[in-house]
């Protein structure tokens, strides 16, 4: 008797097992995205043919997949991209991972960015800590008159982010700089934006295996206070921000009044503040103070 072969909805069974008593947080999620993407099929596709025999080939593809998730390699890594703001974004060791979170502050940049550029017809953007481009080119991508550079101390994460340019038909407009924040990058822009560091120091050995064997350190660690990131913009932004311009971060979700104090000391006002989809304190926009 011939053994029986596996089928889609039975891996997905199988991990989703697995996954659970290893005690991973998202095991239904996590099997379903794994498999799904591994064997190429959408919801429907599940739905409709989940029952269907899957190739030897393809069920070992799945093992390995399932195994490294087993060992807390995060699922995103695993299948090498993410999609952010529907852009989808290949990663690198070099880059952070894109996080559903960090979409609140395109969210919150482009009516500004979109006034900026029917003021004047276009706008140029710098973003700080770039990793994988998915601030600017998210930004790009809503807004075809506006170009974009891309900065970052990681020289992998700038290849990974010019190539997801690339892929994405934005590379003409988004250009990179290697070097820490504006060392390298002269230039004044209609606006900056950042998902710098800013994890305290001391936390960052409590942080679960998936981010801190997988999203590098330097991404991560904002100094003993979390701070030293966003002191090291504002402390340099007014020479490189234009007339109006706007800044735009990502901060911790208990950083709100520290951050807001560190810009406004450098000269900012804060114009609008944000909370992400947990309704935590995620993301804050400023402009020069006005005279």
């Amino acid at each position: 008797m011939s053994e029986q072969r596996a089928t889609a909805r039975g891996l997905i069974h199988d991990a989703r097992r697995r996954f659970g008593a290893a005690g991973l947080a998202d095991a239904d999620q996590d099997s379903r995205i794994l498999v799904m993407e591994l064997l190429g099929l959408s919801h429907r596709d599940l739905l409709l043919d989940g029952d269907r025999a899957v190739s030897d080939e393809k069920a070992a593809e799945v093992e390995a997949a399932v195994l490294r998730r087993l060992a807390r390699e995060p699922v995103y890594r695993i299948l090498g991209s993410r999609e952010f703001y529907g852009l989808d974004l290949k990663l690198s060791s070099g880059t952070l991972e894109p996080r559903p979170d960090t979409e609140v502050l395109v969210d919150a940049l482009l009516p500004h960015l979109r006034q900026r550029i029917a003021l004047q017809g276009t706008a140029e953007i710098v973003d700080l800590g770039t990793g994988t481009g998915a601030i600017a080119l998210a930004l790009l991508a809503e807004c075809p008159e506006a170009r974009a550079i891309g900065v970052d101390i990681s020289e992998d994460a700038l290849a990974t982010a010019k190539a997801n340019a690339l892929a994405l038909g934005l590379g003409e407009r988004f250009s990179t700089r290697v070097g820490p924040w504006f060392a390298n990058t002269p230039e004044r822009f209609d606006m900056i934006v950042s998902n710098p560091p800013y994890i305290r120091t001391a936390v960052m050995e409590t942080l679960e295996p998936e981010v801190a064997n997988h999203d590098p350190a330097a991404a991560l660690d904002g100094g003993p206070d979390g701070l030293e990131a966003y002191r090291a913009i504002a402390s340099q932004a007014a020479q490189h921000l234009l007339p109006d311009g706007i800044i735009g971060l990502e901060i911790g979700f208990d950083q709100h009044d520290e951050v807001r104090q560190v810009f406004e000391q450098a000269g900012f006002s804060l114009i609008e503040a944000r909370r992400d989809h947990g309704g935590r304190d995620r993301v804050l926009l400023f402009n020069a103070k006005q005279d």
